[in-house]
């Protein structure tokens, strides 16, 4: 498992993630070829992270500093990148690598955002790391910066991911199915990729907008409508909408449902494969 600032002994190249996920692809195609430091523990919301000293000394040494994108980290990974002093992670270099670009973002706004929209992201929902089809890019990316950056272990990064690839077919086989047709309320903007991924429907959510409590009102309307539609569950994460959820199952009788969501947010998820299979169970 991955523990925010808990890296190994000094490996051939030194990898900082911002995110528990991210560190768990970085293992996965590395291995004992890197060293990894997560700066953001499991059960932290990732949009609301405080630049640490800690962050700053650990970016300072990194080879490659790996990160979600999409501004997920805007409030505080800018600052730790300049401040670190490091040529090696500053924008346009080869060790700051940016996920997302790997990815087919979905949700960007087609119009100008202002405050009275909520926490909108400019550039698409943020949260893919929960989407086969997108890791399966992002593991690509991360395997290319690798054999890039260590091209005397090229050949090993790129074995690697060949059989990441050939557990995430035989995942994608698993989970195929299991959840075509459900239907779920959500707190927040957190299940989409997978909703389009996997098969199911968020028909409502929590949140009136990104990032904006629900008043009593649309609570009220919700719970008139959750027990109208009977959906299949209500979805929450650990770190938010938990009170807002269960408000809402006791109220309707709908149950409530706290999904895993990242490496290490429950004991036994250790690596990607493993959170994804969790997600799966929860939902079924």
């Amino acid at each position: 498992m991955l523990f925010a600032l808990a890296a190994p002994a000094r490996a051939g190249v030194n990898i900082v993630a911002t995110l528990p996920w991210i560190g768990g692809m970085a293992k996965e195609i590395g291995k004992d070829k890197v060293s990894v430091t997560v700066l953001v523990k499991p059960n932290q919301d990732a949009h609301f992270v405080e630049a640490k000293p800690s962050m700053v000394l650990a970016a300072s040494r990194a080879d490659i500093l790996v990160y979600n994108g999409l501004d997920l980290e805007v409030g505080y990974l800018p600052l730790i990148i300049n401040s670190s002093r490091n040529p090696r992670i500053q924008a346009g270099e080869n060790g700051n690598l940016d996920c997302s670009k790997y990815i087919n973002a979905i949700e960007r706004p087609h119009t100008d955002i202002d405050r009275s929209m909520g926490d909108v992201h400019p550039f698409g929902n943020p949260h893919y790391h929960l989407s086969p089809s997108n890791m399966a890019s992002v593991a690509q990316g991360l395997t290319d910066t690798l054999a890039r950056l260590d091209s005397g272990n090229a050949g090993f990064y790129r074995a690697n991911l060949a059989s990441f690839n050939r557990t995430l077919e035989a995942k994608k086989k698993e989970w195929e199915g299991k959840l075509s047709g459900k239907r779920f309320i959500s707190f927040h903007k957190y299940f989409e990729y997978l909703a389009n991924d996997l098969g199911f429907r968020i028909t409502g959510y929590i949140e009136p907008k990104p990032g904006i409590p629900p008043s009593s009102g649309h609570m009220a309307r919700l719970a008139e409508m959750i027990a109208k539609d009977r959906p299949d569950a209500i979805l929450t994460t650990s770190y938010n909408g938990k009170k807002e959820v269960v408000f809402l199952s006791t109220k309707t009788g709908v149950k409530a449902i706290v999904v895993p969501h990242e490496i290490g947010c429950q004991e036994g998820i250790g690596d990607w494969f493993t959170l994804m299979d969790m997600v799966v169970e929860s939902l079924k």
